[in-house]
């Protein structure tokens, strides 16, 4: 077994996402609000939330996929609700939401490739989870995000839809 380089916030983001995984029939839902409890605990009494979420996701992105890979999840299941978690996390305490899904989407990309998954499909996951979140926030997050991740996420624009209305 390979070594984990995790640092303790990828720890507890992994084993938080073993335990919703092992432990409920609604995994997407359970890893989503696990990952977004994970993000609000990280960044509680920090001055700048978007800075300490773009700090901090990488971790809390492999410690997930790590965890997912462990106990055999769908681990573009979990790329997609992490994400989407993660973005809703971030505009609950206030966080740049473009930033946020940026950071988040670069994170859960990264980590796919370092478990050697499909990097196409885990972008589409990724992109697809921070987009689902913009729409759900609202209008303007809902653009922003789309703008961001288009213009910072290689391939991101394959998989954007403009927003349907509402």
């Amino acid at each position: 077994m390979v070594e984990s380089t995790l640092t303790a916030i990828g720890r507890v983001s992994k084993k938080a996402v073993i335990g919703a995984i092992k432990g409920t029939g609604e995994k997407a839902q359970a890893i989503m609000e696990t990952t977004a409890d994970v993000v609000k605990v990280t960044i509680t009494g920090v001055g700048d939330h978007t800075a300490a979420i773009q700090k901090e996701v990488g971790e809390i992105v492999s410690g997930a996929i790590e965890g997912a890979t462990e106990v055999g999840g769908d681990l573009f299941m979990t790329i997609k609700s992490m994400v989407y978690g993660i973005v809703k996390a971030g505009s609950e305490v206030g966080a740049d939401v473009a930033k946020t899904a940026v950071a988040a989407t670069e994170g859960a990309i990264k980590a796919a490739a370092k478990a050697g998954t499909d990097i196409s499909k885990a972008t589409k996951e990724a992109v697809t989870g921070a987009i689902e979140a913009g729409d759900e926030i609202g209008t303007h997050a809902s653009k922003a995000v789309r703008a961001a991740l288009t213009t910072s996420i290689k391939g991101a624009k394959d998989f954007i839809k403009p927003p349907a209305d509402k």
